[in-house]
């Protein structure tokens, strides 16, 4: 591999790895859902209500509630990420073989909701939405070009707080809940100078910021209607903007060979996307049965959008079985297809595989409820994504025609939830 290709391919690398903590991956860096109740039933939530938790899904139903109720849970997030970057024709090394291990997180949940009257509702919820990171101190094998380890740690958090507020009228009811959402990202390197092959360390501390957005939510019982257990209901979740200072841009610094930073063109700026979608439920007795659909327009996302993504359709599956007073039982299923996609550019297709694997695709749900007693329940629920494999080619980045890069991207996830009614 000739000097000038090694250092291009540093450049790749580098940029790459410093904004993988960018992802958190289920439907994009989205989770499927917030709540349990939710989760175990594939993250369908539009058209059903899961009482408190609603209120970050669908603010209308929370209407649901007979008075108040209130809810603490979280989620132990376990993503199992490899990647391999592959140059057969070249001279050693051929191949890199990398893994992270930043392979647990924990992403927690508090909902409140309260009957005020019989029209309105409220409510109050803390919510994490993403938190991941990533950790190369232990991996010794990354090496293309002799670029070597770079001990490379990152961590985003996201969070978000909410007031869902709602409205009821017979079969009608209406929701909105303000969002006020903070993050905070950090990356942290240590790497070499691709001009003066000196090395260095890179960071600059904890960058946060805080941004605002709003979800709306609406459904429709046919109950009064003639159609007794038939819900419809839609949702709009509009973008939340953040800005990280001195993160994207002075990470990117030392591997941009003083060329302008054209493949950030929005600089530090990480929109969250907005999202639309519709959902149906039929309850028929001890059995409940839900279906949803999702819009997620990454490609219109600041930030996102500058790395070729892709708009997210999501479908989701859901079935509850109440077995008597006590247990619930629940299944699901969620599908959508990877917002990262081969592009043209061999750059792009290196920066998403590497640092943006958001290739999860198919998700699958069981979950449960028990009440102990008439005020207090507890809830569990387990997602499990298979390995999903992405190869996008590298060529034109090297001689070699056949370079690729392959991402090994699997799941699991167990949520915990313990509900009070008072």
């Amino acid at each position: 591999m000739n000097v000038k290709t090694t250092k291009n391919l540093g450049k790749l690398i580098a940029l790459s790895l410093i904004t993988s903590t960018m992802l958190h991956a289920t439907n994009g860096d989205n989770l499927i859902a917030i709540g349990t109740k939710a989760r175990g039933m594939g993250g369908t939530g539009i058209a059903v209500s899961h009482g408190a938790e609603s209120g970050i899904s669908n603010p209308a139903m929370i209407t649901s509630i007979e008075s108040s109720e209130i809810s603490f849970g979280g989620t132990v997030f376990m993503p199992d990420i490899s990647t391999t970057i592959s140059f057969p024709n070249m001279p050693l090394p051929p191949q890199a073989n990398l893994s992270s291990d930043a392979d647990l997180s924990m992403i927690p949940a508090v909902s409140l909701a309260h009957k005020v009257d019989e029209n309105w509702y409220v409510g109050i919820g803390m919510w994490g939405v993403a938190g991941m990171g990533t950790d190369y101190r232990g991996n010794q094998d990354l090496s293309v070009g002799n670029i070597g380890n770079m001990n490379m740690v990152t961590n985003l958090q996201l969070m978000q707080f909410g007031v869902p507020i709602a409205y009821k009228t017979g079969g009608l009811s209406l929701g909105i809940t303000p969002i006020v959402q903070y993050g905070a990202l950090d990356i942290d390197y240590d790497g070499v100078d691709l001009n003066t092959f000196t090395p260095f360390s890179s960071g600059a501390g904890v960058a946060q910021d805080f941004g605002f957005g709003w979800n709306l939510g609406i459904s429709y019982d046919f109950s009064q209607d003639g159609a007794p257990g038939l819900t419809i209901g839609a949702i709009y979740k509009s973008s939340i903007e953040m800005e990280y200072d001195e993160q994207l841009t002075t990470a990117v610094g030392p591997f941009t060979m003083g060329m302008p930073l054209t493949l950030l063109p929005d600089g530090d700026t990480l929109e969250q996307p907005e999202e639309f979608g519709a959902g149906i439920a039929y309850e028929m007795g001890q059995h409940t049965f839900a279906f949803d659909y999702r819009k997620i327009k990454w490609s219109d996302a600041k930030g996102y959008s500058a790395f070729g993504w892709d708009d997210s359709d999501v479908y989701a599956f859901g079935y509850a079985y109440a077995a008597d007073n006590e247990w619930t039982v629940r299944l699901g299923y969620n599908y959508a297809s990877s917002a990262v996609v081969e592009v043209m550019d061999p750059r792009l297709n290196f920066f998403n595989l590497l640092g943006f694997p958001a290739t999860a695709e198919k998700h699958y749900t069981i979950g449960a409820s028990y009440d102990v007693s008439n005020s207090f329940a507890v809830d569990l629920a387990y997602v499990y994504s298979p390995e999903n494999t992405e190869t996008f080619s590298l060529a034109g980045l090297s001689a070699d025609p056949q370079g690729s890069i392959s991402t090994d991207h699997s799941e699991n996830g167990i949520s915990f939830q313990l509900t009070y009614k008072f």
